[in-house]
């Protein structure tokens, strides 16, 4: 039997919402593992922290800018990577918005496009120019960042709830469309992580405790935790796996 393979040696991956958190963490492992990373999203200062960081531990990472809730950065982002580069192996969908907590009755319009922009509408997008760039490649592997919340949706979250289980559809509706492309389609659900991003839930000392009573293992994930689970996903390791919804949560929906 050949040995398992995870290495990413000669792969080009793209990575949004790389500057921090949980896509900083992707990057760097997929990095340690071969992969030449793009590292992605709104503002250049944070990515090149990571891109040194990448570069310290003999790793490859380019730094391009780019909003993934506006359609013509995503637009000028590919065109750019297949100027550059003239191929595509991994894309990590990992950028997200959620720039409302509270009851979904005090919603307004805004609070909706912008989460619905980031969350479902720029990574859809992304995938079709991915896609695409990966066909001319011969195939390739694509993860998108849900979260335990698009299965059980969480207090004072709805409206981002509600966007992370369109990215669960989205991800078994391409996984299928794909699948005789030799493109493969998966999600990460992560639990609770301590990130910047889930600042408001870290803060709120009766709301975290409710949260980690319900993980059996009694404790928040960090965003390293996250990384190993986007490398089998990404690699040779799982050739046979596309549209599934990997969930790495510490038991809370067991």
């Amino acid at each position: 039997m050949e040995k398992v393979d995870f290495s990413l040696k000669g792969k080009i991956a793209l990575v949004t919402g790389a500057s921090r958190g949980i896509g900083e963490a992707i990057a760097i492992t997929l990095s340690d593992y071969g992969a030449h990373c793009i590292l992605a999203s709104r503002k250049a200062d944070g990515l090149k922290g990571v891109a040194e960081k990448i570069a310290s531990r003999g790793g490859k990472a380019d730094v391009l800018p780019c909003h993934v809730g506006d359609l013509k950065q995503i637009d000028g982002l590919f065109k750019q990577i297949k100027e550059q580069y003239g191929k595509l192996h991994i894309l990590i969908n990992n950028a997200g918005a959620n720039p409302y907590f509270g009851e979904m009755l005090d919603a307004d319009e805004g609070v909706w496009n912008k989460t619905f922009d980031v969350n479902l509408k720029g990574p859809f997008f992304m995938i079709q120019h991915a896609a695409r760039l990966m066909m001319e490649s011969g195939g390739g592997s694509i993860v998108n960042t849900s979260s335990i919340n698009g299965i059980k949706p969480a207090p004072f979250q709805g409206i981002y709830s509600i966007t992370k289980a369109g990215i669960i559809s989205m991800t078994k509706a391409f996984a299928k469309e794909l699948a005789t492309k030799n493109i493969r389609v998966n999600a990460l659900l992560p639990g609770l992580v301590e990130t910047k991003f889930a600042k408001a839930l870290f803060e709120n000392e009766m709301i975290y405790d409710y949260i980690v009573k319900m993980i059996p293992m009694g404790r928040h994930a960090q965003p390293r935790e996250m990384a190993g689970a986007v490398l089998y996903l990404v690699s040779d390791a799982a050739p046979y796996t596309t549209g599934a919804i990997l969930v790495v949560d510490g038991g809370a929906l067991a």
